[in-house]
Parts: structure tokens; C-alpha cells; sequence
């Protein structure tokens, strides 16, 4: 059976980031040039998005909206290969099928019109920060007190939102929430760079030898090979 390291993986590589020490040399080759394009781009299209302002709600949920399609897909892929454990076969259908109809979803949003983009992130903004918060505050243990900071900072974006639209209009409200998107994406980059550069790390330890063809272990347990000299 090939390598289906949780790092390594295409399907899930990303989803399971803090596993990073369970990455093989091997994989970690195939992985790391992967993370690195992908953190870079992202860092790229939050930048691209603010300086460019017209097109920047568009571009955000666009790009977003690959990601996931392209995450979803992977995962599906993953699932049905039956490489997987169940349990993450199981989950892998599941977070695939529903990041493929997000990502379609948000692709058909972008390619619609600028305005319904930016009334898109409006809402999805403020939406996906609690839910996030959520998810950490479930898991509890150290994911909780990160749950709690995301559950305040949601709480503060969305009271900004509002209160800018009311008082400067709605039109201003989706600029802030194009920008609030476009840090969330550079941000996020960050830590796929910092993993890439642990991946290639990794990548540059030499691999183990293999145990000799006839070792068959028994001979460990009584004092070595050297014993049966």
C-alpha cells in the first residue's frame, strides 16, 4: 500500500497541518513545493484584492471558491480510492462533497457580477468567523481559548460591519468586508509557508535503510543478529 500519511495525502494534507511530524521524507518531497505555491498565492490574491478594489470581492470569492472545489474534489477522490481508514473516509466523503458545492457555489457568485460577490463575502464574512469559533470551541483543550479569541474578533468584525453600514451605507459595509477577507486569506497563507519550510525540512533527512530481507525480528529479541553468528 502506498504512503496515505495524513500530511502527505492529497486530500487531506491541509486539513490535518498540525500532523506535521508524522511526514516522511518521501512525502514530505511531494508536499512542501505544494504548500509553498499555495500559501504564496494566497498571500498574492489578498494583496491583488485590496490594491485592485473593483474587482477585489470578485477575485477573493473566486479564488476561494477554486480552492474549495478543488479541496472538495481531492477529498472525494481520497475517499474513494480506499486508501483511507473508515473514519476518514467517512469524513473525507462528507468535508469533500460540501467544500465542492461551496466552492461551485462561490465560483458561480464571482463570475456573476461584482455586486453579488461583495454582498456574498457581507454576509460570509461575519457567518464563517463564528462558525469557525464554534468548531474550536467544541473541540475544547487549547482549541478552546483559540475559539474564544476568534469568537471575540468575530463578534467585534461584525458589529464594524453593521455599524458601517448604517452609518456609511452598505456599499462601504462590503469594502470592509473585502478586507477583512483579503487579511483572513494572507493570514491564513502564513502558516503554509511556515509548514512548507518544516516539510522541506523533512524533505532533506535521508531516508532509512530498509532491514535486511532476512530479519525476520526474531533474532532481535535474543541479543541481535550478531546471536545467531
Amino acid at each position: 500500500m502506498r504512503d496515505t500519511g495524513p500530511v502527505a495525502n492529497g486530500g487531506t494534507g491541509i486539513l490535518t497541518a498540525s500532523t506535521l511530524g508524522e511526514a516522511t521524507p518521501e512525502s514530505a518531497r511531494r508536499t512542501w513545493p505544494q504548500w509553498l505555491l499555495l500559501g504564496l498565492a494566497m498571500i498574492a490574491v489578498a494583496v491583488v484584492a485590496v490594491a485592485w478594489n473593483a474587482a477585489g470581492a470578485r477575485l477573493l470569492l473566486g479564488a476561494l471558491g477554486l480552492f474549495l472545489a478543488a479541496r472538495g474534489v481531492a477529498l472525494l477522490r481520497s475517499a474513494r480510492s480506499g486508501d483511507l481508514a473508515a473514519d476518514l473516509t467517512a469524513r473525507a466523503r462528507t468535508l469533500g462533497g460540501g467544500a465542492a458545492v461551496v466552492g461551485v457555489a462561490a465560483l458561480a457568485g464571482a463570475l456573476a457580477s461584482a455586486v453579488l460577490a461583495a454582498r456574498v463575502l457581507l454576509v460570509a464574512v461575519p457567518v464563517t468567523l463564528v462558525a469557525g469559533a464554534v468548531v474550536l470551541l467544541v473541540r475544547g483543550g487549547s482549541a478552546r481559548r483559540g475559539g474564544q479569541a476568534l469568537l471575540v474578533w468575530s463578534v467585534l468584525v461584525a458589529g464594524l460591519l453593521v455599524v458601517t453600514g448604517v452609518v456609511q451605507g452598505w456599499g462601504r459595509a462590503t469594502d470592509v468586508a473585502m478586507v477583512v477577507t483579503a487579511l483572513a486569506v494572507a493570514v491564513l497563507g502564513v502558516p503554509l509557508l511556515i509548514g512548507a519550510a518544516q516539510l522541506r525540512a523533512v524533505a532533506a533527512q535521508p531516508a532509512r535503510a530498509p532491514a535486511p530481507a532476512a530479519c525476520a525480528g526474531c533474532a532481535c529479541g535474543a541479543g541481535g543478529c550478531g546471536a545467531l553468528d
